[in-house]
């Protein structure tokens, strides 16, 4: 599965083999030289993620004096002195504040949103008039309005609406508007999280498919800051049973009508839970016909549910991380859990305490224990993937 902030290349390095009387010339002295560096950059990338060290804000300022009276306007905005570390590990420095203008045009009445992104120079690749003894690493800004590409460092955003533009700070820093400077979505750098969870509900006809899709996004949202070696995905996924399912490592599938599946389907879902796949069924307590027919689907699949409590006392679905001796009460009901070859069939409406209710009425702790459980399970999705994944062949270090 590909991860956001991929691992080096699996290639060897190379370095000079230095004997008496070797000599040295410019092409020996940068081979020498590139080694460490190359070396120092994947070394980073190995253990960390990139984004921004510190600094690199941005603040709305008038237009500069010199500038020419047609950019004479109030799209301007200066970037502050900051370092950040982009995906292959090359430190980006900007030494000192400068200002930056905005010159996006909009046409027509729909908004644009657009990106303002740092990245690596290496001054090797550029022209120069001259040969110098010592030339400085350096940077280049850019603004576009398409998303920033894997070694671009983004900055802030900015969704410009029709008519004449005025940049300008947000009111509310966490719910900017138009033409305001949004600083959300910057990524600091940071240790690199062992793997990325990405998840995805399963939708069919039964009307209550889609009742917990919210509170899955609660749960991958509270991934990092209960268990920062994992990560869950940005976005919640949409499948169907007969699409392509290698994508996600976790299927959530709820309601209460029975799962039917056609032969195609069948064949799909077999195939990707002995590839390592996880469908989680969270069947509410009153949801008879959908629980009978995962238990015949796990017949059917040669691999009956157990109940947990039957199972070894160290399985991961108890233990890892997170320790549970009883499992959550959801409406003043234990929840049950039954699992067999990546089949977990959850009894008791287990998201329905991953995030916020309707009247806002659910303790704390109740909802911490339910993300806690709901993290036991991504885990053990990742991992039962993972093991599953290095037994077969050629999967390139993704893994």
């Amino acid at each position: 599965m590909s991860h956001p902030f991929p691992t080096p290349p699996i290639t060897p390095f190379e370095r000079l083999q230095a004997a008496d009387g070797l000599l040295i010339n410019a092409i020996r002295w940068r081979k020498a030289h590139d080694y460490h560096r190359l070396r120092q950059n994947a070394h980073y990338q190995s253990l960390n993620q990139p984004g921004i060290v510190c600094g690199l804000g941005i603040r709305v300022i008038s237009a500069p004096k010199k500038v020419e009276a047609q950019f004479q306007d109030n799209r301007w905005v200066q970037i502050q002195p900051g370092i950040a570390i982009d995906l292959f590990g090359n430190l980006i420095v900007v030494p000192e504040a400068f200002p930056f203008h905005i010159a996006t045009e909009l046409h027509g009445s729909d908004a644009v949103l657009v990106y303002l992104v740092a990245s690596y120079v290496d001054p090797d690749e550029l022209r120069r008039s001259a040969p110098k003894d010592v030339v400085q690493e350096t940077f280049r800004i850019d603004e576009k309005s398409t998303l920033p590409t894997s070694s671009e460092i983004e900055l802030c955003r900015i969704l410009l609406q029709s008519g004449e533009v005025t940049i300008t700070p947000p009111v509310d820093v966490f719910f900017p508007g138009y033409n305001n400077i949004d600083l959300r979505y910057r990524v600091q750098a940071q240790s690199r999280p062992q793997a990325l969870v990405r998840m995805a509900q399963v939708n069919n006809d039964d009307k209550e498919c889609a009742r917990s899709f919210f509170n899955l996004a609660y749960l991958l949202q509270s991934v990092e800051s209960l268990h920062p070696s994992l990560r869950g995905g940005e976005e919640v996924g949409q499948v169907n049973l007969s699409e392509n399912l290698q994508e996600y490592d976790l299927l959530y599938l709820t309601g209460k009508q029975s799962l039917t599946l056609n032969s195609t389907e069948f064949e799909n879902i077999k195939t990707y839970l002995n590839l390592g796949g996880v469908l989680l069924v969270d069947a509410p307590l009153d949801g008879n016909a959908l629980i009978e027919s995962i238990n015949a689907l796990a017949q059917h699949l040669e691999s009956p549910l157990r109940p947990l409590e039957e199972q070894r006392r160290d399985h991961p679905l108890r233990t890892k991380p997170f320790l549970f001796a009883a499992l959550p009460m959801v409406n003043q009901q234990p929840i049950q859990i039954l699992t067999g070859s990546g089949i977990i069939l959850v009894i008791g409406d287990i998201a329905s305490i991953w995030g916020l209710d309707s009247s806002f009425s659910l303790p704390r702790t109740t909802i911490r224990t339910g993300q806690e459980l709901g993290i036991n399970i991504l885990q053990y999705a990742w991992k039962r993937r993972q093991f599953i994944g290095l037994q077969q062949e050629d999967i390139s270090g993704q893994w």
